[in-house]
């Protein structure tokens, strides 16, 4: 299996008493494509913006292609 383009571990975002996102892990290689899922209020845009860079987790980190991308919102 190929690195991961993207790698997300222990990714952690809460909002006052609300976790959002919890010790969530990632790997997805160039070629995959996955679906993110769940009911309102699950943290589905929470992760996306994480992801993107508009919001900065509390923990954890974001790696893409090599480089750490954590800190960069």
């Amino acid at each position: 299996m190929a690195d991961p383009m993207l790698l997300v571990t222990g990714l952690r975002k809460s909002f006052g008493g609300g976790v959002a996102t919890d010790n969530l892990d990632l790997a997805v290689t160039a070629g995959e494509i996955y679906a993110v899922i769940g009911p309102n209020g699950a943290g589905k845009t929470t992760l996306i913006n994480q992801l993107a860079g508009a919001l900065r987790a509390d923990s954890g980190s974001i790696t893409f292609n090599g480089r750490d991308v954590t800190r960069l919102a």
